[in-house]
């Protein structure tokens, strides 16, 4: 007998109860089954019932006759699936797209076990739960493009430089017969910019090319984007040479080194009773300032010197004179909105996205400083910049005044930005170990020594990103912030939240309402908790300068609207899909329109839409606003394709980035980077 439906006592009395009666035994299992059946559909109704009655803890209030169970969404998301193209796809055809583009989440690493029970197994223990999949797939786009077009045809038939030894295909007829099919009718690089760069590897080539295996150009669209530079800080070849090789110059950088070697030997050379030795201990930053001051009058005082920076033409006294900190490029950053530095999400299609719904300053990535200074193509793609974003800064990430101050020198030599911040708020082990992101905060000598470092070779405002503090309950924001008033920082950024709280329960906006008054005049920006421009308004009451917002805006980026027209924007599902749509233009733009770019995109808006599926329609809550840490339960939109968005299988995300970028390739996998554990 089948037993998986019913606890084992309700068989064992409805089988004592058979016994008795003397009932036959294949007629007692049928009408087991059928009671099994009609008591979990009654469970199931009565559950749906508590959560309308009785607001279940840490999930969103939804209306009641929108709410459902998670088989019955699944089954209704399952059975009305029309696939990429709108034909209804069979059973058959669900079962094996299932298998092909979802990926079960790993096993959860075991909790820690107590002491006194001891270590049975001979096992180390097991790390606590974190945030991350850590052991999920990672396939490269290359790998869904083995077989490509030599660059050289697609660049207008060149001639290859490496004639038979090169491995990509010369022939366009041989390409064409194993390339995958089209994904649409219309080429956004073609209709943008009058040419596609990709020839006929592009997956929407047929539009721009000819049946004799020529290219189409718009003359029209050419002339009018002629001198157009949509992206800047790209890395070059000759300075990722020069990088690699180690022959960079970095004499701003080496001036402030030698100013902290001297002060330290100094400091090592004077006796306890040594007056000057006293003043030293009572304001250590005292003798940096005197040597930074001195090292100023040098420069100033060697016309014979040559000067710190490469000019072209007549010499001018930006040339030979150091920068006040009066005399720098200012930023206003009174009352912004500002779209906070997103790893893996906050990419540059994702910042244009922003910047249409309304968002103030925008920031790259954090990237590495080290692997900067090495030239990774990878860590300086982090830093590039669309037209579009006009108050724009980077974020990068050290630990130490010598790698950060190279770092700062070459950026500000080399790309065009409008502030630099140092991250001194990341959470992860991996960089907190080091001694950088929240590191910082407990190591506040060389905190110093790198902002002071950073301020001198930069001549663009320096912000700063911090926490709350390390531990949960031992807050120390509050006693950095004055020092760093006296470092010249120029903007600070406080997350109301501690290293070990991460992302899980409240930002704490009463500790930031009072660093605020501690940072003043100095502007001071709060983080945490910002999804509806309800929030926004109350966040404002705290005398802060500005808002920034993370997790906010990868759960609704429309959210810089709300804010700015005070109204809670109940955007339909196909505004929605209009978005994406967006999203997956400018990142064909960016990332590329073959199928690299296409498997790139669709992998970064993947990752997007493990945030983007938290959002709840405005016209299906119960409470308004929606907070942002309360869980969704299953519920069904009001159309089929707001049903689908609510959906947390990461199939179902599949699903709607063939609805933008064509079928996946028949190797495909995805499980988000992220396990969303702020619900627990």
């Amino acid at each position: 007998m089948q037993h998986n439906c019913l606890p084992m006592q309700l068989y064992i009395v409805a089988a004592c109860w058979g016994v008795r009666q003397k009932c036959n035994p294949r007629l007692l299992e049928k009408d087991l089954e059928k009671a099994c059946e009609g008591v979990m559909e009654r469970a199931a109704e009565e559950t749906v019932e508590k959560r309308t009655s009785v607001a279940v803890k840490g999930e969103a209030a939804i209306k009641p006759q929108f709410l459902t169970t998670k088989e019955k969404f699944h089954g209704f998301v399952d059975s009305e699936w029309r696939g990429p193209k709108g034909e209804k796809a069979s059973d058959g055809d669900k079962v094996e797209e299932t298998k092909a583009t979802s990926v079960e989440e790993p096993d959860t690493k075991k909790l820690k076990l107590d002491p006194e029970e001891g270590n049975k197994s001979g096992k180390p223990d097991g790390k606590r739960i974190r945030g991350q999949n850590k052991s999920r797939p990672h396939t490269k786009p290359t790998a869904y493009d083995e077989k490509r077009l030599c660059p050289s045809v697609v660049q207008d038939n060149r001639e290859c430089p490496f004639g038979d030894k090169c491995r990509f295909y010369h022939d366009v007829a041989e390409y064409l017969a194993t390339k995958p099919a089209d994904i649409g009718e219309s080429c956004y690089l073609y209709d943008t910019f009058g040419k596609c760069g990709y020839g006929f590897s592009c997956r929407y080539a047929k539009v721009h090319t000819t049946p004799d295996f020529k290219t189409m150009v718009n003359a029209e669209l050419i002339k009018a984007n002629e001198g157009r530079t949509p992206v800047k800080n790209s890395l070059s070849k000759d300075l990722q040479i020069r990088l690699r090789k180690r022959s960079v110059t970095f004499e701003k950088s080496e001036e402030y080194l030698k100013i902290l070697s001297d002060n330290k030997e100094k400091r090592e050379q004077q006796g306890n009773g040594d007056t000057r030795a006293a003043e030293l201990s009572a304001d250590p930053t005292g003798g940096e300032q005197q040597a930074s001051t001195e090292a100023e009058a040098q420069l100033q005082a060697g016309p014979d010197k040559q000067p710190p920076v490469k000019t072209v033409g007549p010499l001018t006294d930006v040339d030979v004179i150091k920068l006040r900190m009066c005399e720098r490029k200012q930023v206003d950053f009174q009352d912004k909105l500002y779209l906070a530095p997103l790893t893996t999400c906050g990419n540059l299609p994702f910042r244009r996205v922003c910047k249409r719904f309304g968002a103030d300053i925008t920031c790259g990535e954090m990237a590495m400083c080290t692997n900067l200074l090495q030239g990774q193509q990878s860590e300086w793609a982090l830093l590039k910049r669309h037209e579009s974003e006009d108050v724009f800064g980077v974020q990068v990430e050290g630990c130490f005044p010598d790698t950060m101050t190279r770092c700062a020198e070459l950026i500000n030599g080399n790309i065009d930005v409008d502030f630099v911040d140092i991250n001194s708020g990341c959470p992860i082990d991996l960089v907190y170990k080091k001694g950088g992101g929240c590191g910082l905060m407990t190591r506040t000598r060389k905190f110093e020594q790198i902002i002071k470092g950073m301020n001198y070779v930069l001549d663009v405002p320096l912000t700063v990103k911090i926490r709350t503090g390390v531990q949960e309950k031992c807050n120390i924001a509050h006693k950095l912030i004055p020092e760093m008033k006296k470092w010249d920082v120029s903007m600070i950024t406080l997350h109301g939240r501690s290293k070990e709280q991460r992302y899980t329960k409240s930002a704490d906006w009463d500790y930031i309402n009072t660093c605020s008054k501690l940072a003043s005049p100095v502007p001071l920006f709060g983080n945490g908790d910002i999804l509806s421009y309800e929030d926004a308004m109350k966040a404002r009451e705290t005398g802060v300068s500005g808002i920034m917002i993370a997790r906010g805006a990868l759960i609704k980026p429309w959210i810089f609207t709300e804010i700015k027209e005070r109204r809670h924007w109940d955007i339909s599902s196909s505004e929605r899909l209009d978005v994406l749509r967006d999203f997956s233009n400018f990142g064909l733009e960016h990332w590329g329109s073959d199928t690299r770019g296409v498997e790139k995109t669709r992998t970064f808006m993947l990752e997007w839409l493990s945030f983007m599926c938290r959002y709840i329609p405005v016209g299906l809550l119960e409470r308004v606003p929606q907070k942002i840490n309360e869980r969704p339960p299953f519920y069904l939109g009001r159309n089929y394709l707001e049903s689908l968005m609510a959906s947390q299988h990461a199939g179902d995300w599949v699903r709607i980035s063939e609805m933008l970028l064509g079928p996946v390739p028949t190797s495909f996998n995805f499980l988000p980077k992220h396990k969303a554990n702020a619900y627990k």
